[in-house]
């Protein structure tokens, strides 16, 4: 949810309950008004009837044009004593002229005579629908609301868009941002005191980052590099005990035991070292590659290397397909792909590849799905497999980043499937 619509939802949830304590106190503020005017119009209509009354003159007439109605009837002194003297109330009125009865304010007034003789007086006067004041109140309040809200809403956008340009700048230069490369410089040409530290913050943040990423690959290329000579000179050592000392069965089974985590050793430096020089952006030059020569001739490399294990090829591909990239780069997408799906098949498995439109789908048999999430971190290993260094994904990985292409994993029909697909501007 973006913010602008957090800040109006949160808004209107604060303002709906205003409105309606603010509606319901102006309703009781207009109802006592209106009754305090009620009430002062019927205390001096009350006032000249008892003072007729009591001075024997004649009573208005109960149908003398005005709004005003009485009634005057005797009580006894046990009537009196139960009630008070003076007392307003609201009630119905059957009103004989308009044959309905309508609601009225009542005022009801207890005196004596000259002879103490007790009268009941009460008086009534029209007054206004409550339930028609509460819907006009109500309707009112539901406009009120409407109209806040697409004001609101206008005002908000156009208000929350201008006071918060820097902050979609930053979230822009953010997006653009990758390590590895220069730090573009961030405009700060904000007035805002807040905005302006946050975008120093984020600065000060990228170029801490760019110097750590920096010596990190600076230290893996030159500790991968120094490790090949040492590496280099153990092999050859290693193959010198086997081939000119006399071993028995066991020393020499050791000693291949010793040269196999040697490679292994020399396999994964490599790796780590190719690693680097993708990082380092080391492979600039551009050329046309022919994928489908590429694809074949290491499909009959793997064929032979994996022949024991009985593994079944099937291939999909085209006549030709030339894509802009650097054509060792190429080769280490294409090659950590194939390699992967071989190496991590069981014996008489199948692998199916296909080059459809514009990309490669690599397939093999598979018992259980990998952790999609982690499947192209470096080192991470699903089930561990004998050759494998765990950094062929995370190449294929380094590859697709560099060239902007799409990798995707899923686990379909028991099947592991891999899809790299070149964007347009990358086909030749």
């Amino acid at each position: 949810m973006r913010l602008p619509i957090r800040l109006l939802i949160n808004l209107y949830l604060v303002m709906i309950p205003v409105l309606a304590l603010w509606a319901a106190l102006f309703y009781f503020a207009m109802v006592d008004e209106i009754n305090d005017e009620a009430d002062d119009s019927l205390e001096d209509y009350a006032e000249l009837i008892i003072i007729r009354h009591l001075a024997g003159q004649e009573l208005p007439s109960l149908n003398n044009g005005s709004n005003n109605s009485y009634r005057l009837r005797p009580v006894d002194s046990l009537y009196v004593a139960e009630r008070p003297r003076l007392q307003f109330h609201d009630e119905d009125v059957y009103i004989s002229e308009k044959g309905e009865a309508e609601p009225a304010r009542v005022l009801t007034m207890l005196f004596r005579d000259k002879v103490g003789k007790w009268f009941e007086l009460q008086v009534f006067t029209p007054t206004f629908e409550k339930a028609d004041l509460k819907e006009t109140i109500l309707g009112w309040i539901i406009f009120l609301c409407v109209a806040l809200l697409v004001v609101g809403i206008g005002l908000t956008m156009l208000v929350f868009r201008r006071a918060m340009r820097p902050f979609y700048a930053l979230l822009r230069w953010i997006d653009r941002y990758l390590p590895g490369q220069q730090v573009e410089p961030l405009p700060n040409d904000t007035n805002i005191t807040e905005f302006r530290r946050l975008n120093e913050a984020a600065e000060q943040m990228a170029h801490r980052a760019e110097a750590l990423y920096e010596s990190q690959k600076q230290f893996i290329g030159n500790a991968s590099h120094e490790l090949q000579t040492p590496l280099a000179v153990l092999g050859n050592r290693l193959e010198w005990m086997l081939n000119s000392l006399h071993l028995d069965e066991e020393q020499m089974a050791e000693v291949i035991r010793m040269l196999d985590t040697q490679r292994h050793l020399v396999r994964l430096n490599r790796n780590l070292l190719l690693l680097t020089k993708i990082d380092n952006q080391q492979f600039p030059e551009c050329s046309r590659v022919e994928l489908v020569t590429m694809i074949r001739r290491e499909l009959e490399m793997l064929s032979e290397i994996y022949e024991e294990r009985e593994i079944r090829c099937t291939s999909q591909l085209p006549d030709r397909f030339e894509v802009e990239m650097n054509e060792s780069l190429a080769s280490i997408l294409v090659t950590n792909l194939l390699r992967n799906a071989y190496l991590h098949s069981d014996r008489g498995a199948e692998v199916t590849i296909s080059l459809s439109g514009r990309t490669l789908t690599v397939e093999n048999d598979g018992s259980a799905p990998l952790d999609g999430s982690r499947i192209f971190e470096r080192f991470y290993q699903g089930a561990k497999r004998e050759g494998s260094t765990g950094l062929g994904l995370a190449l294929v990985r380094a590859v697709a980043e560099r060239y902007g292409l799409t990798v995707q994993y899923d686990f379909v029909d028991s099947r592991h499937r891999f899809r790299v697909t070149w964007p347009s501007g990358r086909v030749a």
